[in-house]
This record gives C-alpha cells, structure tokens and sequence, in this order.
C-alpha cells in the first residue's frame, strides 16, 4: 500500500461521508475513522397561532431517580441539537447488561461525555456529546438497531 492508495481511501471517506472505513489489503489493515459527530442545531419552536396545537415531542418518563422538573421551564439562550447516529449498528445505551444508562432524560452533560454505544461490526463505538446541555428527549431504546443519520438524543445546548 503507497501514498496513492491513502488518498485514494480518504477521497472514498470524504466523498460518501462515511464516519468509519476499514480496508485489509496484502496482511495491512488500515482504519480510518472521522474525530467528529454530526450534530444539527435547530432553532426553537415558534408558538403556534390561531388555536393550532404541535405535535408533542416524544418524550420518555424520567427514571425514578430523575429530575422531574427538568424540562419544566424554558432557560433563555438555548438551543435543541438533535444528536444523530454516525453509523449503522445496535445501540446499547448502559455499558453493560445491568448497568444504569449513560444517560436519561433531565441529565445535563458535558461535551465528550458518552451518550451511548453503538456497536457496529463488533466494534463498540461511543458516541459523545458535542456540546454541554440538558438531554430533552431519548429517540432509540436499548439494544435496537439503527441506521446512519437516525435520531439518538435531542439535546437542549447552553449557548
């Protein structure tokens, strides 16, 4: 494998914007894996006018332990960033069979701190958070699969 074929990987991971690539050529194995998530930032909601009512956001019931009052008022300064999926896998959302979840609706996170795990391949990928913020809704229960650019987690972002 020369420089040539590099580029020519990177070229295929940038032109099908792919988050992982991992090729085997003649006993080489080379990964080539993007740093960042994909996260989308969404302006707020405008208020409906003339007695229209919006659909609800699906939101799970908070664990027992949770915040309940969480999502309750609406700080000024904020906005929803919908945390995608960045591969096609399973998503497992405790590190273990048993374990609490990494996170649940109210939480508030910091950037790089693990959402959840989607094991592709038999690799288990984390995903982060790309910004610090208040996890407002959880799109994909435990152990189910998903597909690259599914919604995971909408995240309410301190500006």
């Amino acid at each position: 494998m020369d420089l040539d074929d590099v580029k020519e990987i990177l070229a295929l991971v940038k032109e099908h914007d792919l988050a992982e690539l991992e090729i085997e050529r003649d006993g080489l194995k080379v990964r080539v894996r993007k740093a960042g998530r994909e996260i989308t930032v969404m302006p707020p909601m405008p208020i409906p006018a003339m007695g229209l009512v919006a659909a609800p956001q699906p939101m799970p019931a908070p664990a027992a332990g949770g915040a309940a009052g969480a999502g309750a008022a609406e700080p000024t300064g904020m906005d929803l960033a919908v945390i995608k999926s960045p591969i096609v896998g399973t998503l497992y959302r405790a590190p273990e069979p048993g374990a609490p979840n990494f996170v649940e609706v109210g939480d508030k996170v910091k950037k790089g701190q693990v959402l959840c795990i989607i094991e592709a391949m038999k690799l288990m990928n984390e995903i982060e958070s790309e910004a610090d913020g208040v996890i407002t809704a959880v799109h994909v229960e435990n152990s189910r699969p998903v597909q690259f650019g599914d919604r995971l987690f909408t995240l309410k972002v301190s500006v």
